[in-house]
């Protein structure tokens, strides 16, 4: 008789249906894709999304792309792709521990950042410029999936990715969702603490004692004991959230970041550099439509549209290359660039 057997998605619904919290989002009752598709005999549609954005294009590009560091070239140094494993991994983490969905946690932490620009929220914030109403990289992450790199998503994946911005209103609509919103905050602010104290912006001294009270020394202890106050509180509440006692800790540690690390005078300088990159090529790619390439691109779309599906699509490396193309005075002739997709 043979050791294995068959675990078709129809045994995974079933035993979505009985393990599961009550609040869970159960993948036999997802409202669907936009465009129907038969299912797949083994993954639930939560998992197929999952393996979708792992296999896109937009996920690569993530490895070179800054999380907080401009193009950053230490070996551990966090990028936007080892952010979103991180994310993942936290999300999985905290739905597991509360028995919600995690492949749907997963598949939305896994797309959550695809849309993000070169430079992280600098580069966001210079090509928002350009918009009257903003531009969110969370929206340009639905974009991507739904008209640049088309994966015909679950409704409940889309919301997910959208909504995972803490300034996003209303909240994500499933659980799962709301699990990488908080998973989100507690990847990159324990490791953006360590990045850096690993690059001398920080010492331990330096953090906030309250901080350091209640989470010991920086560490990967930081992540469990946030977890466990995420876990702990939504099931003593019925309501997703955090411990009253660790919440206004992360609150205290997020805005001691931005005074000292995000938007302190040591990265003041590569945030007027980025800044002038992303706003340059914009404006070039205004200017100069003809280097808009045919791929990756909405015929459909306005140009300042597809101006910023272009710039937002670069990784650092590249659109540092290509302003130098552009914008450094030619000394000698240069070969033509790989293009961004």
């Amino acid at each position: 008789m043979t050791e294995f057997r068959y675990r078709r998605r129809a045994d995974r619904e079933a035993e979505e249906a009985r393990s599961l919290s009550p609040a869970a989002t159960r993948s036999a009752s997802s409202a669907g894709r936009r465009d129907p598709e038969p299912d797949d005999p083994y993954r639930t549609c939560f998992e197929r999304d999952r393996d979708r954005i792992t296999h896109s294009k937009a996920f690569r590009r993530l490895k070179h792309k800054t999380q907080v560091f401009m193009n950053p070239t230490g070996d551990h140094t966090v990028t936007r792709l080892t952010h979103t494993l991180q994310v993942a991994q936290v999300a999985r983490s905290i739905a597991a521990a509360l028995a919600l969905n995690e492949p749907l946690a997963e598949a939305v932490a896994l797309g959550h950042d695809v849309g993000h620009t070169p430079f992280g929220h600098t580069g966001e914030d210079a090509l928002a410029a350009f918009f009257p109403h903003g531009w969110v990289h969370s929206a340009q992450s639905v974009r991507i999936y739904d008209v640049l790199e088309p994966l015909n998503l679950c409704a409940e994946t889309r919301d997910g990715i959208l909504r995972h911005p803490w300034k996003v209103d209303p909240a994500p609509a499933t659980p799962e969702a709301g699990c990488v919103r908080f998973a989100d905050r507690i990847a990159y602010l324990t490791h953006d603490v360590l990045d850096a104290l690993r690059a001398d912006l920080l010492t331990p001294a330096d953090l906030p004692a309250s901080v350091t009270a209640a989470l010991g020394a920086p560490g990967s202890s930081w992540i469990g004991q946030f977890i466990d106050a995420v876990v702990d509180h939504t099931v003593a509440t019925g309501r997703l959230g955090m411990d009253d006692a660790l919440l206004p800790v992360m609150h205290e540690l997020r805005a001691f970041m931005f005074d000292r690390v995000y938007l302190g005078p040591e990265q003041l300088s590569h945030t007027r550099a980025a800044t002038r990159v992303v706003t340059e090529l914009v404006e070039y790619l205004l200017d100069h439509p003809e280097h808009l390439p045919d791929t990756y691109a909405d015929p459909d779309a306005d140009l300042l549209t597809r101006v910023a599906d272009y710039v937002s699509g670069m990784t650092d490396r590249y659109a540092l290359a290509l302003h130098d193309r552009w914008f450094r005075p030619r000394l000698f002739e240069v070969p033509p660039l790989d293009p961004v997709v």
